[in-house]
This record gives structure tokens, C-alpha cells and sequence, in this order.
């Protein structure tokens, strides 16, 4: 995903005509939204160009409501954040897995911050982190949203309550995806002291999780 993209508020160059086309003989379907179109000619010129502009129209669109939709769904700011941040990098490098007959643009995007949350929270059930791949389903009802809500706040608390070092280390290895190694380089800790309070903590986390 682009880093150096300047995010701004100000009126955004309107796609090329030869995209506009392509968009119109792509085969959608027939009760596609004008909205959806524009978003789906955004995804095909990241695809086909690594556009950054259309990166950034579809940021600007897409960041600040998967954020606020995963802390509805219970994430707490730092975990909304850097899931939307995974969520947008996954938009930029895989645009070419977008299938716009299956899903929406939003749909599709929503899908992959659900995913991401559901991802954060086995991590800390299971330390070996799976892809859990997405379809074309509709963005998370009231029930699955007051369900992760509840897994959230109760992994949370089980979290805050790891003694200081564990917790320490259950961030860096699960919400920084740091490996043991790059733990000890960090912390100049031993590799086995590393080992030894991950499996602890979890120990902890998996009685506290029932």
C-alpha cells in the first residue's frame, strides 16, 4: 500500500474517459448502483495501474467507516486503527482478487474488516494466524455485531488483567505481528523467556475466554 499518498478534502480529478467505457462494459449487475460503478472503476485502475489516486478516493471513502464500524463492533481505537490500515493495504495489493459480479465494492470491503476482526480475535486463542477468505455477504447484522462486541470487551479484559511482562509480549507478537526473533531483538530478551510468558499469557487467555 502506498505510504507517501497525500490524503486531502479538495476536488479529485474525475477518472479518464477509456476507464469510464471500460466500466460500462464490464459485466455488473443490472441493479448496480451509480456509486458501486464509480467504486468498481476506483478497484479496476488500482488493479491495472496501481492508480494512487483512486487509492486515495476510495481511503477517503472507506477508511473512516470501517473504523467507526469496528469500534461498534467493539475494537478499541489502536485495534479499529490498524485493522482499517490492513484492510485498506489488502484493498491496494489485492484489487485483482475484486470480483464485482459476486459483490459490491462495500460489501467486498466490509467483508475484509469483518474477517480482519474475527482474525485479531483467534489470534489470541491460537497463535498460528489463518486467512479467513471472503464473500459475497452482507455487511455484519445487529447480532454478529453485539456478539464480537462481547468477545471484545471480555478479551480485553482478560488482556488487561496478564501481568505487565506477558501483556507486553501478547501485543507485540499479536496486534504487531512481531515473530519471537524480532521480539528478542527488540527487547533484548531471551528466546525462551519470550516462549515461556507467550504460553503463559495464552494459558491465561484461554481460561479467561472459557
Amino acid at each position: 500500500m502506498p505510504t507517501d499518498i497525500a490524503i486531502d478534502e479538495g476536488p479529485v480529478r474525475a477518472a479518464p474517459a477509456s476507464y469510464a467505457a471500460r466500466e460500462m462494459s464490464d459485466p455488473l449487475p443490472k441493479n448496480t448502483s451509480p456509486e458501486n460503478r464509480e467504486y468498481v472503476a476506483l478497484v479496476e485502475r488500482i488493479r491495472d495501474a496501481k492508480d494512487r489516486e483512486a487509492f486515495a478516493q476510495l481511503f477517503r471513502h472507506f477508511a473512516p467507516r470501517v473504523k467507526a464500524f469496528l469500534m461498534k463492533g467493539g475494537a478499541n481505537e489502536g485495534l479499529a486503527e490498524e485493522c482499517t490500515q490492513e484492510v485498506m493495504a489488502t484493498l491496494w495489493t489485492k484489487a485483482h482478487m475484486f470480483d464485482p459480479s459476486r459483490a459490491s465494492v462495500s460489501t467486498w470491503v466490509f467483508t475484509i474488516a469483518r474477517n480482519r476482526k474475527i482474525d485479531a480475535l483467534r489470534r489470541m486463542k491460537r497463535p498460528e494466524p489463518e486467512d479467513l477468505p471472503w464473500g459475497p455477504e452482507a455487511e455484519p447484522d445487529q447480532a454478529d455485531v453485539m456478539t464480537l462486541r462481547q468477545e471484545s470487551e471480555k478479551l480485553a479484559a482478560a488482556i488487561a488483567e496478564l501481568p505487565e511482562k506477558q501483556r507486553d509480549l501478547i501485543q507485540r507478537a499479536y496486534f504487531g505481528d512481531l515473530s519471537h526473533a524480532q521480539i528478542a531483538e527488540e527487547t533484548g530478551l531471551p528466546l525462551g523467556t519470550i516462549k515461556s510468558r507467550i504460553r503463559l499469557a495464552l494459558e491465561r487467555l484461554r481460561h479467561a475466554m472459557g
